[in-house]
């Protein structure tokens, strides 16, 4: 049975209220999510598998746990005894959305299956990311056909609901998540990240009464959100809603996370799952020691993560700042060896109640496990964190500019 949270450490959060908050909803551009139809090929026999050190569950209740021996490789996101066990870097699936080229069904999968046996086992996606979903169904069959029990237990499927702020009556809510949960072709969805355009509507709160129930129901594993701010997060958990994490953009250029929201998160255990860490591929060698403002004189800004996050760039404090931090990240990354992407992601690791971060996939097109693995092993000291931290923060305060978590997207 769903009641008030009890948590006192709300009571004391008076100092955190007053962010504005915005009321105006502004769309998302979206690809419509098409079915994909299953693979009629017959089952291949199983093979054996030889893999590196896996993505395993974790105890119930832990706010960090390792797997093996060695680097920390899972986190177990928990509230009110809900519970679970994901991998510390997610695989993330807005790239199946359109816009980063044309993805084959078939090579997708099976590049999740390679993601996943190199212990890259936590996908998260949406329902308006176009086939994501569709293609995550076609993916656990393979898994349950192609691989052992134990090493289904280890997939995870995150997957969100954005919908229109409509009224949000149980039978609307409970058709949407049944949508996901079959184009998924699972019986319970792992983890249902709830998104809000405006926050005038207080449907939110129906709606995760809603989503809770459902929960309760055995028709989903955990109840998270992505993209609310502090003042709202607040307020569901007030109203007894067992957040378990909250999906926000989160970067060395956009740290605004570690503000208002870490500080809540720090109070109630909600745990933070980061997007946008490596800006869609900016913090990266292709872009150091470039000029994008020249026509044709850098590597083109040529798919939608690009486009967004250099508008971020923008913001914080333009492109001659950002070569500087690209040339700070690449002192880093020389000195352990690992390219500059790996060094962004392992510094939001190490921010306060951050559990895990997106590394986007574009399934079929290209790959990046190795580089990506080599995030668990890196261990960033005090120098390094210092000189990034420092660079960080010579630029604007986003949170000034832009506003809390996710009021990019109600402005």
């Amino acid at each position: 049975m769903r009641g008030p949270r009890a948590n006192g450490a709300l009571s004391i959060l008076l100092h955190l209220r007053g962010a504005r908050a915005r009321t105006h909803a502004r769309p998302m551009s979206s690809t419509a999510a098409r079915a994909v139809p299953p693979a009629a090929a017959a089952p291949p026999p199983r093979p054996r598998l030889v893999r590196p050190a896996r993505c395993t569950g974790a105890a119930a209740g832990a706010a960090v746990e390792t797997a093996t021996a060695g680097p920390v490789r899972v986190a177990t996101v928990s509230n009110s005894g809900d519970s679970l066990a994901i991998c510390r870097v997610l695989n993330g699936m807005w790239q199946t959305s359109g816009g980063w080229g044309r993805i084959d069904r078939d090579d997708a999968v099976d590049a999740m299956l390679a993601y996943a046996d190199a212990g890259l086992s936590t996908f998260d996606m949406a329902d308006h990311y176009g086939p994501a979903e569709d293609l995550y169904g076609m993916f656990i069959n393979r898994v349950r056909r192609e691989r052992p029990p134990e090493f289904l237990e280890e997939i995870k499927g995150l997957t969100k609901w954005v919908p229109p702020p409509v009224k949000m009556t149980r039978s609307y809510v409970e058709d949407n998540i049944n949508r996901s949960r079959k184009r998924m072709d699972v019986a319970a969805l792992d983890m249902l990240q709830f998104h809000w355009w405006d926050y005038s509507n207080p449907g939110y709160l129906d709606a995760l009464k809603h989503i809770t129930d459902l929960k309760d129901e055995g028709k989903i594993k955990t109840v998270a959100l992505t993209n609310f701010d502090t003042d709202r997060l607040q307020i569901i958990l007030e109203n007894g809603i067992p957040v378990v994490s909250n999906q926000v953009q989160h970067s060395i250029v956009d740290m605004r996370p570690q503000q208002r929201m870490a500080e809540l998160c720090q109070l109630t255990g909600v745990k933070l799952i980061t997007y946008g860490t490596v800006m869609g591929g900016l913090l990266s060698e292709k872009f150091l020691d470039t000029n994008v403002s020249i026509p044709f004189a850098g590597p083109p800004l040529n798919t939608p993560s690009l486009q967004k996050y250099k508008r971020m760039v923008d913001v914080w404090g333009g492109w001659s700042l950002f070569q500087t931090l690209l040339q700070t990240l690449k002192k880093v990354s020389l000195k352990h060896g690992v390219p500059i992407a790996t060094v962004a992601v392992r510094y939001i690791l190490n921010q306060t109640s951050v559990a895990g971060s997106m590394v986007g996939v574009r399934l079929g097109l290209s790959e990046h496990i190795r580089d990506t693995n080599a995030i668990f092993s890196l261990e960033l000291d005090e120098e390094d964190m210092n000189s990034i931290t420092e660079v960080s923060n010579k630029g604007r305060d986003l949170m000034d500019i832009i506003g809390d978590c996710g009021d990019e997207y109600r402005a």
